[in-house]
Order: C-alpha cells, then sequence, then structure tokens
C-alpha cells in the first residue's frame, strides 16, 4: 500500500529562553493508505507536536514531512492552507464546531472553502452525516446537541472533503465511557468500510487497545511501532447521544 504520510528525520526544537528544548528527535515513520493507527505516549512525549507537524499545524525544525507524495516543509501559508483542506481531515479534543451554524453547515463549510458548488455541497453533507449516524440532526446547531453528537459532527466534517488522511487528537476525551466506545467503533467503521486513514493521538486505553497499528512516542523518539490484530468489532453502532 502506498504511504500518505512519511516522516524522515523530523525534529522540532523550541526556543525556552536561551535553550532549545527538543521535542522531537529525528522521527522516521511512514503512515500507509488505510491504517487505523493509534499514536500514544506520556504527556509532553511529543505525540501532539508529531500529529501538528504532520498535519502542517507546525513546522519542522529539520527533516522531511511528505502527505500523500507532497513535501509540505517547503511549502508557503497559502500552499500548506490549500493542502490541509485538500488532504487532511482533523477531529480536534474540544470539536471545533462554528457555534452559528447548523450541522450541515458546519460540514459544508469546509466544502465551501475548496470551492464546491452548492448542490454537490449539500448533497456530499447529507451523505457524510449518514455515515456518522446523525441523519435526522442536519438543522441543529452544536448548542442543541449532546458532546457525542458534536464529536460525530467533527467527524464528518474531517471527512467531506474525502482527505487522504485523518489526524484526530485525543478525539474522546471529553467523552463519557459510552459515548467513547461509540465513537471508536464508529471510526473504525469508516476505516474498514471505506478505507479511511485515521492516526489519532491518545492517552485513551479504549483507542490504543482498537487500532490495528499502536505506535508509542517517548521523549521525542519513536519507541514502539507495532501492527497487530486489534479488538475492532465493529457490532451495532447503538449511539449513547
Amino acid at each position: 500500500m502506498p504511504n500518505i504520510v512519511e516522516c524522515r528525520g523530523v525534529t522540532k526544537l523550541y526556543r525556552q529562553g536561551s535553550i532549545d528544548v527538543p521535542a522531537l528527535r529525528g522521527i522516521d515513520l511512514a503512515i500507509t493508505k488505510g491504517d487505523f493507527a493509534s499514536l500514544a505516549g506520556p504527556s509532553g512525549s511529543g505525540k501532539s507536536t508529531l500529529l501538528n507537524v504532520i498535519g502542517g499545524l507546525d513546522r519542522p525544525s529539520s527533516g522531511s514531512v511528505k502527505v500523500d507524495g507532497e513535501e509540505i516543509t517547503g511549502l508557503d501559508g497559502n500552499a500548506l492552507a490549500d493542502l490541509r483542506l485538500r488532504k487532511i481531515g482533523f477531529v480536534f479534543q474540544a470539536y471545533n464546531l462554528i457555534p452559528v451554524l447548523s450541522a450541515a453547515e458546519n460540514v459544508e463549510f469546509v466544502l465551501q472553502l475548496i470551492g464546491m458548488e452548492r448542490g454537490k455541497r449539500h448533497a456530499r453533507a447529507e451523505e457524510v452525516l449518514h455515515d456518522v449516524a446523525l441523519d435526522g440532526l442536519a438543522n441543529r446547531r452544536p448548542s442543541r446537541l449532546s458532546g457525542g453528537q458534536q464529536q460525530r459532527v467533527a467527524v464528518a466534517r474531517a471527512l467531506a472533503s474525502r482527505p487522504s488522511i485523518v489526524l484526530a487528537d485525543e478525539p474522546t476525551a471529553n467523552l463519557d465511557s459510552k459515548t467513547a466506545e461509540d465513537l471508536i467503533t464508529l471510526m473504525s467503521h469508516l476505516n474498514e468500510k471505506f478505507g479511511v486513514t485515521f492516526l489519532m493521538a491518545t492517552h485513551d486505553s479504549r483507542v490504543t487497545s482498537r487500532t490495528r497499528r499502536h505506535i508509542v512516542i517517548t521523549d521525542g523518539r519513536v519507541a514502539v511501532d507495532e501492527r497487530r490484530a486489534a479488538n475492532c468489532n465493529l457490532g451495532k453502532l447503538a449511539w449513547a447521544g
């Protein structure tokens, strides 16, 4: 399978006073098409920094980062923003939905940014909201949705542009146990059914136990990178709310 992400010798230094503090120390990592991977490690290990570097939200101090075959480290701000829109879907811990827009409008907003015409935007939003079992809630604003429903809107938004990879930063952190389990089942279902590539930075053992690839970052280096048969029984999606 082709590599969706390739990191070669990636370092990241943060300046603290007169000292450069390393967050990433020569990361070599490839994420292949269709991976369902967790990126774990203790606080301060560098996992969120690595996710941000892969997503083009932060620039490495040195090294090479390719997304879907495109070197991103030398891109200017506009080109990097365009690449994020076309090739990377994001799911954040805090959902990051626009409060004055409905669920469907939040999904369509990304499609509007990439220039999709209105009729196709409506159809695509309807399609991805169906995929995350939110058919009847398309017109609700975030304030009228539960935390689990808001995170499913965020997943739908991440999938709307049909990106090469979805990056999720602590996607279950604000969810109760049942809702978190359902969200993991949803993402596993989307990975299995549509081949969507997921890379999730997480502390949550409920996530790491369900991924088929488990990567651990320790002190800015890859300490573990293993593939395994995960507990990914899809079952029936029974949403808690």
